[in-house]
């Protein structure tokens, strides 16, 4: 066998199927659970553009026990999504495993509960990175959750609360002898937030040590840096959040260089399109009011970086309703 085909076997190779529990992902790369940004639209659009799982916004499990609107308008499916991954949080394992009983009728492809969420008020309530301080409460919430979950459960950790208490390998070994069916590794601590560099070499050490699959997430900006973090680190998928911010395109460039080949450009045309489309799913899920104000973070995305992009957003910030918008649309047309 000659150099180049043993080279386009292993780049096949790193774009594959992934089994979790009973579910069989497509393949292995996925759009992480971002508050704020990961709802149903946006989840739909990066769909369409190679991604092949999706995670909801976290989902308080106290809101969905009580019924809270807002709630469902979270757990709504994206046009485009065959299958999508829900993400719970909670301190408390009988209102976890209540919680993940609800979302029977939804019929999510996994059930993730976030073990890594920073914000102050998500910890202050004993969730989110809280439970990296408690191994033992955080496998109480796993078993509860898998003993009532109608889908595969997993799991989203960081490092550890801060640098001096680095515990991912403890915490994952608990979720997984818990029942966890594959484990996310945020690989920055508590006390980093988003700042800093993610440590990669703790992502081997965690797949190393793991018998179920392992997905990386951090600092995954640009197609080839899912590839690096494959080979790098031997993890079976990536988790990619900030990198596709205003750029769903980042799943199919991705999947492209894990395949060995060049990833293409999108070009303006299709930069506008995918944000126009996205605005549309955005107001049939969420109504054109809501949906144009919280628009206005996402425009700035989609048009970072292309021409006429400061105009482009200064004008998008200003807008309420789809007709504006599609003033803003026909400015950038012109400037493509």
């Amino acid at each position: 066998m000659s150099c180049s085909e043993e080279n386009e076997i292993l780049s096949a190779s790193l774009y594959h199927p992934v089994t979790v529990g009973t579910a069989v992902l497509p393949g292995n790369l996925f759009l992480a659970p971002v508050a704020g940004y990961s709802d149903a639209a946006f989840r739909s659009v990066c769909a369409e553009h190679g991604c092949d799982l999706a995670y909801t916004e976290m989902v308080s499990s106290e809101a969905l026990i009580r019924g809270h609107r807002a709630t469902r308008t979270l757990l709504a499916r994206g046009e485009s999504e065959r299958q999508y991954a829900v993400q719970i949080f909670g301190a408390d394992p009988r209102s976890m495993a209540r919680a993940a009983e609800l979302l029977a009728p939804f019929h999510p492809t996994l059930v993730d509960i976030n073990c890594g969420c920073p914000v102050p008020k998500i910890v202050r309530a004993g969730a989110g990175s809280a439970l990296l301080r408690d191994p033992g409460r955080l496998a109480e919430i796993v078993r509860a959750v898998c003993s009532s979950s109608p889908a595969p459960v997993t799991v989203k950790i960081r490092l550890g609360w801060d640098e001096g208490s680095v515990n991912f390998l403890e915490t994952a070994a608990a979720a997984v002898e818990a029942g966890a069916s594959a484990v996310t590794l945020h690989a920055r601590t508590r006390a980093q937030g988003y700042s800093g560099k993610a440590d990669w070499p703790a992502l081997a050490r965690l797949k190393s040590s793991l018998s179920v699959p392992v997905f990386g997430s951090g600092d995954v900006f640009r197609p080839g840096d899912a590839r690096r973090m494959i080979e790098e680190t031997g993890v079976d998928g990536v988790m990619i959040a900030r990198g596709a911010m205003g750029n769903p395109f980042i799943f199919r460039q991705a999947r492209e260089v894990l395949e060995g080949r060049e990833p293409g450009e999108p070009s303006p045309a299709e930069r506008a399109a995918a944000a126009r489309r996205h605005l549309t799913l955005a107001v049939e899920y969420l109504g054109e009011r809501t949906a144009c104000v919280e628009f206005r973070k996402q425009m700035c995305a989609y048009t970072k970086g292309v021409r006429g992009g400061a105009e482009l957003r200064a004008a998008a910030v200003k807008c309420s309703t789809a007709a504006e918008y599609e003033d803003v649309f026909r400015l950038w047309d012109s400037c493509a």
